[in-house]
């Protein structure tokens, strides 16, 4: 045979030949016209593959083909399963092509998505126009099941979320509370503000059980004191409001004041109070994650990427917690 015919790589058209020959009882006229090309085509990819793998397919009478030999029968399974898994990538192909498009359902507490998530949103909306956002908000209870019950594919807060065994949850970002005062308030001036001094003072905050709220409590509780909490929200605008209103001293995420407050209101970091917290990600353990939500994790954290939500999804979940 000619030394050329070994440089030939194996092939698929060269298995569909060979099963198509199987299937048309060895006419390879039928199995041209069937696969839409030429009879010396086929034959010679047969005799191709035959000369590549050093064995034969098919034992000859002249040139036409008359069994299949014990080898060939094994090399015919073997091609069978390629080309099953070949149709398989097909599938799987069709069905995530459309990955660049679709809805992307995010459940979330009112402070992530006031103060957070509005930058990678808009990032994520400019990098995939045909990728629509859905918001969902509620308590971190709330966001855990949306997530678990595949309403939404990812949920972010800091509460609660990694008590789920069902929920792969990572760390996203660390932030503080802040103390919102009146600028006329007495404690406004003050350069050490103490636990103490809060607890004379009412206080408004965050309902229990959202934005960080339960570490307010531990604080106090270490201290034996009992704070007087004159109001509690889940928004942290509705608590500024009331606090300009002179009801009292507003503890707030950092989010809400990052972008600055209006002259008659001051802001003091209290992570020396209350110590920090940690906003998570949460994905649901067995989910297929499209790429397009990991663009977003990176947005959302530089801490998240890709190789990493890979990684716990296939590990522990406590694997990654800080």
């Amino acid at each position: 045979m000619d030394g050329k015919l070994h440089r030939h790589a194996m092939n698929l058209h060269q298995f569909r030949f060979v099963q198509e020959a199987v299937r048309r009882n060895l006419n390879l006229t039928e199995v041209a016209k069937s696969l839409h090309t030429s009879q010396p085509g086929v034959s010679k990819a047969i005799i191709e593959l035959e000369e590549e793998l050093g064995i034969e397919i098919f034992s000859r009478h002249g040139k036409r083909l008359k069994r299949v030999t014990e080898p060939g029968q094994h090399v015919l399974r073997s091609i069978e399963v390629i080309l099953r898994e070949v149709g398989n990538l097909k599938r799987i192909g069709e069905q995530f092509s459309a990955e660049d498009s679709g809805t992307l359902s995010i459940a979330t507490t009112h402070t992530q998505a006031r103060y957070v998530l509005p930058v990678p949103v808009a990032k994520l909306r400019e990098a995939y126009p045909n990728v629509n956002i859905s918001l969902h908000q509620g308590a971190p209870a709330q966001v855990a099941q949306m997530v678990m019950d595949e309403v939404a594919e990812i949920g972010i807060a800091t509460e609660s979320l990694s008590e789920y065994p069902e929920l792969i949850t990572l760390p996203c970002y660390e932030w503080e509370h802040m103390l919102v005062i009146p600028k006329s308030h007495p404690l406004a001036g003050k350069v050490r503000i103490t636990l103490e001094d809060l607890a004379a003072e009412p206080i408004i905050t965050y309902h229990p059980s959202f934005t960080g709220r339960t570490r307010i409590d531990k604080a106090f509780a270490a201290k034996g004191l009992t704070p007087r909490i004159a109001l509690e929200a889940i928004d942290s605008d509705v608590i500024k409001t009331y606090v300009r209103l002179g009801l009292g001293v507003g503890i707030v995420a950092e989010m809400a004041v990052k972008d600055g407050l209006d002259d008659d209101l001051v802001a003091r970091p209290a992570s020396q109070l209350f110590g920090k917290n940690v906003a998570r990600i949460a994905f649901k353990r067995s989910a297929y994650i499209r790429h397009f939500v990991y663009d977003f994790a990176a947005l959302l954290s530089d801490r998240l990427d890709r190789n990493l939500i890979m990684k716990a999804l296939d590990g522990h979940p406590t694997d990654f917690n800080m």
